[in-house]
């Protein structure tokens, strides 16, 4: 396992493998580097970077939850790259990842190689964000990983055609199982920022958005997506007729990435870097 210290004294988590075309992923809000694991076995002949965020998985929880903001994670992913010694990278972004990516574009474009997005624009539906709000910092209910697999499946009544097993999977990827039952796998204060965040008007995204301009992009999008609406996918594309886009059935929010659609993208993504 790899640690790097930021500025700020925190051991945060990242995996390193492959060699070849440096991608970074950054996974969603709550989540780990553990939502990559479907779409690795895809990025062969690359070099893979995996983060989790302070706060998440494997790395430091933050003693100040204030921090828990995307400015903090970008310093902080910053501080990755210059640890690792790389100039640029390419970041595939889930979720929050692009949002972080977004954020990169606007303000440190010089590190970047080209940004594929998972299910994420610079325009987020109220809806969907109040429905993470509403669960985001608690335990689940599920004593068991069973009982929480089957609670998943029915909380996203927009996936459908799901690999067997696949929800099972989840629950073992994103809790964990101690004497008090599962548990989830980040700071609970989380959801002290998230709302904190949420009585603050959202600033204008589409700068964040069109400071990617000249760099290869991808936009995965869940076609039942509660956070990604079809207006929004409409106006990125008219901004970026260039963009690569697969638009993914049977789900919502997010895209597992190993879906036939989602890896064409990406390797078409990657072809144009190379």
């Amino acid at each position: 396992m790899a640690y790097f210290t930021t500025s700020d004294g925190l051991s945060l988590y990242y995996t390193d493998e492959g060699e070849g075309l440096p991608i970074l992923c950054l996974a969603g809000l709550t989540r780990t580097t553990a939502d990559f694991d479907y779409v690795t076995p895809h990025l062969t002949g690359n070099r893979v970077i995996k983060l989790d965020y302070r706060g998440r998985g494997k790395s430091d929880f933050d003693p100040n939850w204030k921090h828990y903001i995307l400015p903090v994670e970008c310093r902080d992913i910053i501080e990755l790259l210059d640890h690792l010694e790389l100039e640029k990278v390419a970041i595939i972004g889930t979720s929050r990842g692009g949002l972080n990516a977004m954020g990169l574009a606007r303000g440190a474009k010089h590190r970047l190689l080209g940004v594929a997005l998972n299910d994420v624009g610079p325009v987020i539906d109220p809806k969907g964000m109040e429905m993470i709000s509403n669960v985001i910092g608690r335990d689940p209910a599920a004593k068991t990983y069973e009982d929480a697999a089957a609670a998943i499946e029915r909380a996203f009544p927009e996936f459908s055609n799901v690999p067997e097993g696949r929800w099972l999977e989840e629950a073992h990827r994103h809790f964990t199982d101690d004497a008090d039952g599962l548990q989830i796998t980040y700071d609970k204060h989380l959801r002290d920022a998230i709302l904190a965040a949420g009585d603050q008007m959202m600033p204008d995204l589409w700068p964040f958005f069109d400071a990617m301009e000249g760099l290869p992009l991808a936009l995965i999008w869940g076609l039942n997506s509660t956070l990604l609406k079809a207006d929004t996918v409409e106006a990125m594309q008219k901004r970026r007729p260039d963009m690569i886009l697969a638009e993914v059935p049977d789900r919502g929010h997010i895209p597992f990435l190993d879906e036939a659609e989602s890896v064409a993208a990406l390797h078409q993504w990657i072809g144009a870097m190379k």
